[in-house]
């Protein structure tokens, strides 16, 4: 084997050791940069709506108080304004299911909903109820707090998936970074095995053959100067003793 083909082969294994690490660490970025796409797509769109339909049926509570206190224009406005945007949000998180189980919460956002729309949907400023507080604090109220309570419970599911996805996110992110650090300790151990193979098979026999070429001068003795091998050095230690050789046979320096 050629001095040439050794040297270049440990470069060749050191680059295709360093490619394959920034390879794999470049696959695990660019899909953690997805699975983040996708995390704002999905579950921050959830809890965005929920955050909506919290602010909506809040909304709809103040337009059930001026509808008590006889406020009858003002009232009915902020209702049915806060009715359309708690609409809009509600069909955004029911086209955006993405969790187990996710729907079964979103059924229950609407059924508790409907019930609470049916006390502001009846006439009330011009009837009994006008004034009422002891009916709405008894019935109106906690229907309320029940449709608001099971947003929050969507709200949380969202919230609770979307730490989880962003701890996986971390992991990955953590294993991203391990081939990286695991070329680097590999091309440490590397370079230092192939330090070692150069000195055997490069360092060392020079310094035989520069040995043996001063043990020749002195002594005339040619066994210091033959290398082992298949290589340039071996090639060039054969030339050096076929002319010592030479020179000895012809007297010529």
């Amino acid at each position: 084997m050629s001095l040439r083909f050794k040297i270049l082969s440990g470069f060749l294994i050191l680059a295709v050791m360093l490619f394959a690490a920034g390879a794999l660490s470049i696959y695990e970025l660019t899909n953690i940069g997805h699975s983040v796409q996708s995390l704002l797509d999905e579950n921050y769109k959830s809890i965005s709506a929920a955050k909506n339909m919290i602010e909506s049926l809040e909304r709809e509570d103040s337009g059930m108080l001026l509808l008590l206190s006889g406020e009858w224009e003002r009232g009915r406005s902020t209702i049915e304004d806060a009715d359309t945007d708690f609409q809009k949000a509600f069909h955004v998180a029911e086209n955006n299911i993405t969790v187990p189980g996710e729907d079964t919460y979103v059924a229950a956002v609407m059924e508790s909903y409907e019930a609470y729309r049916l006390y502001w949907n009846r006439p009330i400023a011009g009837t009994p109820k006008q004034g009422d507080l002891i009916w709405y604090f008894k019935q109106v109220h906690p229907t309320f707090l029940e449709a608001k309570n099971r947003v929050n419970q969507l709200m949380t599911l969202n919230d609770q998936t979307l730490y989880k996805t962003a701890s996986a996110l971390k992991n990955r992110a953590e294993r991203a970074v391990m081939p990286g650090i695991i070329a680097v300790i590999s091309a440490l151990i590397f370079t230092i095995i192939f330090n070692f193979f150069i000195n055997l098979y490069f360092i060392s026999p020079i310094k035989k053959l520069s040995a043996g070429i001063r043990n020749y001068l002195k002594t005339g003795d040619r066994s210091g100067m033959r290398v082992t091998g298949q290589d340039e050095i071996a090639e060039l230690a054969a030339a050096i003793g076929e002319l010592s050789v030479y020179r000895q046979e012809t007297g010529k320096d």
